[in-house]
């Protein structure tokens, strides 16, 4: 068993606060632009480290707006309904990495038609740092004390009871799932760095980076809590796994696609 009581902000400045889940999100955004830059090279894109910046700023518009627009459709309709201007108070959290990957992919869809180069090419290479941005993000949530999981007996479960930095914790002691989602955006990255240099059809990092998140997502979220004002569906699954499920579906279906294409 493990305590946590770990304070999430990391500093104090008179009404300002620096917190470690920020810092984490900003670091994975600094990694982003070194290696998007550092894969077009390789792969001879003609884009500069200004159309990178740029890039990455469509990025932060398109998932920060997809990633709240489905956490309101799918996960807290009602309380938004009552409460409309909460919509954009995007500091009080709630984001959807669902709704943040369809923002995303417009995104890049946008710029990828202005800078006039194929969407596959772009997209092949920002999964990639993708997959560790998010691995980064999960520690941030564990932090933060929050996407607990589920009550378990295991020697390495996670008490907040004695937390003297966070309200309203949990009881029971609980699956360090963050630690877990964290693993499997680790584990993906991994892969897709090491098969990156593989010859295969554009669109096989993109469409693999799908497939893998959907399979390891709908897999930890049977360690992972159910969102309080949703719980269960069916009495079995989590609002999580009814949308990622069909997402290592869809890109079953596309690297198939893409197989028979080649």
């Amino acid at each position: 068993m493990f305590y946590h009581n770990i304070n999430p902000v990391l500093l104090e400045l008179g009404p300002l606060q620096i917190r470690y889940y920020g810092l984490f999100y900003a670091l994975g955004f600094v990694i982003a632009y070194f290696l998007i830059f550092y894969l077009a090279k390789r792969k001879e894109l003609p884009i500069t480290k200004d159309d990178v910046a740029d890039f990455l700023v469509y990025l932060i518009i398109g998932v920060v707006s997809g990633a709240r627009i489905a956490y309101v459709v799918f996960y807290n309709p009602i309380f938004y309904l009552q409460n409309p201007l909460e919509i954009i108070a995007v500091w009080h959290g709630g984001l959807s990495f669902h709704g943040g990957l369809i923002g995303a992919v417009a995104a890049s869809y946008l710029f990828c038609k202005r800078k006039k180069i194929e969407f596959y090419d772009i997209a092949d290479i920002v999964v990639i740092p993708v997959a560790l941005a998010l691995a980064l993000g999960r520690i941030g949530n564990f932090i933060n004390a929050e996407l607990y999981g589920r009550i378990t007996n295991l020697p390495w479960c996670i008490d907040y009871t004695k937390n003297r930095f966070i309200e309203s914790l949990p009881s029971g002691c609980r699956h360090p799932s963050q630690i877990y989602e964290s693993m499997k955006n680790l584990a993906i990255f991994v892969v897709l760095w090491f098969i990156k240099d593989k010859k295969m059809p554009k669109g096989f990092m993109f469409w693999s980076f799908v497939a893998l998140y959907g399979l390891f997502r709908t897999t930890v979220e049977f360690f992972r809590a159910p969102d309080e004002q949703i719980g269960f569906i069916f009495n079995y699954f989590t609002m999580g796994q009814l949308l990622s499920f069909p997402l290592f579906l869809l890109g079953l279906y596309m690297l198939f696609r893409l197989k028979r294409k080649k």
